[in-house]
């Protein structure tokens, strides 16, 4: 029996390492993980050469059995983004028609970057970045970074001039809809949002 060298020992180490990484995050691993373990990233490029994992985005793999969930990539690669408005209403079941590649996201003022170009992109201050950030699964079954049912309700009439009409007044009487709905919560994010006889006032028109 061949004897196997500490190279080739620490090789196949650091891959099944890796590979409980992945089984751990539902077939996917980072670069930003590796370096948290101490594990160098040329073992992923080792492990890419070997067909055992797919580069789906910058420093983001996926299991090569595994199906990309373009949704949950995306957040993996842009961490300071927020799923939010239609995309948002998409993952709670109040959105019309389901996203494309083009998606809704709110950052920060102060961020920038040139992977946001192809999306909807939208900019707030610090203060009401984090409002109603809560986590939801994507129809993959993976947890992404989005606003809740209420923050969203009041991001499509703030920002309705940029919306579908038509897909705003469904997303609305959807919502009304719900019976865990919370009147009093989108209250006071428009409030906080400073649009709240707006909100009121086109949600009153709604309700039945």
């Amino acid at each position: 029996m061949e004897k196997m060298t500490i190279k080739k020992f620490k090789e196949e180490s650091n891959i099944e390492i890796i590979e409980s990484i992945m089984k751990m995050n539902n077939g996917y691993v980072t670069s930003k993980e590796l370096d948290n373990y101490g594990i160098h990233r040329m073992y992923l490029n080792i492990m890419w050469k070997k067909g055992i994992v797919e580069n789906v985005a910058p420093g983001v793999y996926i299991d090569a059995s595994k199906i990309e969930d373009s949704y949950y990539v995306f957040s993996l690669s842009m961490p300071n983004t927020i799923y939010s408005h239609m995309t948002a209403l998409y993952f709670h079941g109040l959105s019309i028609k389901a996203p494309n590649d083009k998606y809704d996201i709110t950052v920060r003022k102060t961020y920038n970057s040139k992977h946001l170009k192809n999306h909807n992109v939208f900019y707030v201050s610090d203060d009401i970045y984090k409002l109603g950030l809560t986590e939801t699964e994507t129809p993959l079954g993976n947890k992404v970074r989005v606003y809740d049912i209420e923050r969203c309700i009041c991001d499509i009439i703030r920002s309705k001039n940029r919306m579908d009409s038509e897909h705003v007044k469904y997303s609305i009487r959807e919502y009304i809809k719900r019976k865990d709905k919370d009147l009093i919560k989108l209250s006071k994010y428009a409030e906080k949002m400073g649009i709240k006889d707006e909100v009121m006032n086109f949600v009153e028109v709604f309700y039945e």
